[in-house]
């Protein structure tokens, strides 16, 4: 079973939703549960991926590969490293938890839950297929039933987020194939390791306009700044699941791209245009949790908007780190003659392991709010923060939630968000080209800590508002969704060290691989 376990992860869901199509509409039960039931095998599965993957060993492992099309030298080939199985495991537990707080949901439920099965298939086969073609098919099959989720099942502006959120991710889509393509000609396989290991042979010209193709495609889908603004509207508008899996596994599959082509492929091109992604980033991290602040001050005081645009800042965080793999030393290490050449290499990788930490971390933290703002939003129908006040004496256990997750993302130490980000913040400080810019970046934690304890004043604190007296607490499906995401916010807050230990192979060799083929350029 262990050569077939990545297929079975991948396309249980979609078995799953074909059957969905046969269950008679009348029987929602039998669709929520028949669901639930489909989706626990691939978290069950990743589960025994994590228990059995060998760390010490930095190559793919459970592969498979067979041939698929080959006229064209595609394969079915997949696989996972320590890079993978994270987000492997985040995309079924979220999906899972996801599908347990959408028994809430009466409209259409066959649609909805067929819809939801195959976008897990989509988002899965990303994290693991290791032929471009199929990446990109899985890509694309993501795409599409989340353009439903939030068109049908969304709030009163769904249709222009919906087509809002098609046209961008579709653009970046287009810029992505096409880069990919460029890779084929250059280096005659689809193939994307040996696209790595043939990176050589790409023309320089080339690669920059590769870099570009794939930079757009992943940087849409992070987002980064300026390509961010599609994020608020789709989340606002999503359904609460919706929003769960865009902020929790969605954004995750830009900064995978970063690491999974970017990086190997077009190391040097990287390298050369770092600078510019280091901007980027800075921007996003400070503009990110300054407009999130800012919904404090605008009319409606939008709390799912204020927790859409702190994605922005936190995977800001994100490429931060990942630019400190390319970054050039700088002067600084230039005056040291090369005598801190370890030190640089170690904080490279320490900053890789953050912005990867970063990466799961926020799917666990931000899930978990985007479910809270839903409980919420059920039981007043207003995401207005000025509506509620006093709510910790009303809703105990909703107050516990809500107040354990804003800590975690905005930074507090025991709680999973300090870690990722402390470690982005040590490995970028010790790239000397981003010593200044890391330390501008600290803004954002600052800032990030204002809004998420001006919220906490808001909604928990004070008077209780007599227009939301008598609020139930959360009912039990709302408690099963979050519990296991609070638990990974303490585990991985005050013990980091097993997921750690998963990717930190990977990520070091993927910091060697680039410091060999751009070494001189970085300073290294």
């Amino acid at each position: 079973m262990d050569k077939w376990i990545l297929t079975l992860i991948t396309f249980i869901p979609l078995v799953g939703a074909v059957v969905v199509l046969f269950i008679p509409k009348e029987k929602r039960t039998w669709i929520q549960w028949w669901s639930l039931f489909v989706s626990a095998w691939p978290l069950v599965f990743s589960m025994y991926l994590w228990g059995l993957y060998q760390p010490t060993n930095s190559e793919m492992q459970f592969v498979v590969k067979a041939p698929w099309i080959a006229g064209l030298g595609v394969n079915y080939h997949m696989g996972v490293d320590g890079i993978s199985i994270p987000m492997v495991f985040l995309t079924a537990l979220l999906s899972t938890l996801s599908i347990i707080y959408s028994f809430v949901v009466t409209e259409r439920p066959k649609e909805y839950f067929f819809l939801f099965l195959l976008l897990e298939t989509g988002m899965v086969g990303v994290f693991v297929a290791l032929d471009f073609f199929l990446f990109y098919v899985f890509w694309e099959i993501s795409l599409v039933p989340m353009y439903f989720l939030i068109g049908i099942w969304g709030g009163p502006r769904r249709e222009y987020a919906a087509i809002k959120f098609f046209l961008y991710t579709l653009v970046g889509s287009v810029a992505m194939l096409l880069a990919g393509l460029a890779c084929y000609f250059q280096t005659g396989t689809f193939d994307i390791l040996e696209m790595a290991a043939k990176q050589g042979a790409i023309n320089p010209t080339v690669a920059a306009w590769i870099f570009w193709g794939f930079f757009l495609g992943f940087a849409i889908k992070v987002p980064m700044w300026p390509f961010h603004t599609w994020l608020p509207d789709a989340h606002v508008e999503a359904p609460t699941a919706g929003s769960v899996i865009l902020a929790g596994v969605l954004l995750k599959m830009g900064g995978y791209g970063f690491l999974r082509f970017i990086l190997p492929i077009v190391p040097g091109a990287t390298a050369a245009y770092s600078g510019i992604l280091a901007v980027l980033a800075l921007i996003s991290i400070v503009y990110g949790a300054l407009v999130a602040m800012a919904q404090h001050l605008t009319e409606g005081r939008d709390l799912k908007k204020m927790i859409a645009y702190s994605s922005v800042n936190h995977m800001g965080y994100t490429m931060l780190g990942i630019t400190a793999a390319v970054a050039p030393a700088g002067v600084a290490y230039a005056a040291t003659g090369g005598a801190s050449q370890l030190a640089l290499e170690n904080s490279r990788i320490i900053a890789m392991n953050g912005a990867m930490l970063q990466m799961f971390n926020h799917g666990i933290i931000t899930g978990a709010l985007f479910l809270l703002v839903g409980v919420i939003y059920e039981r007043t129908h207003s995401r207005d923060m000025g509506t509620y006040g006093g709510l910790a004496s009303q809703m105990p256990v909703y107050s516990f939630f809500m107040r354990m997750a804003a800590f975690a993302s905005l930074g507090l130490p025991l709680l999973s968000g300090f870690v990722s980000e402390f470690f982005v913040f040590r490995g970028a400080f010790g790239v000397p080209s981003l010593t200044v810019m890391t330390c501008i970046a600290g803004l954002g934690i600052i800032i990030t800590a204002a809004f998420f304890l001006w919220m906490i004043q808001r909604i928990f604190l004070g008077e209780p508002n007599p227009k939301t007296a008598g609020l139930p607490d959360m009912n039990k499906y709302e408690w099963w969704s979050l519990w296991p995401l609070a638990a990974f916010m303490l585990l991985f807050g005050i013990y980091p060290k097993p997921i750690l230990d998963l990717m930190g192979g990977s990520l070091d060799t993927l910091v060697q691989n680039v410091q060999k083929v751009a070494g001189g350029a970085l300073g290294g």
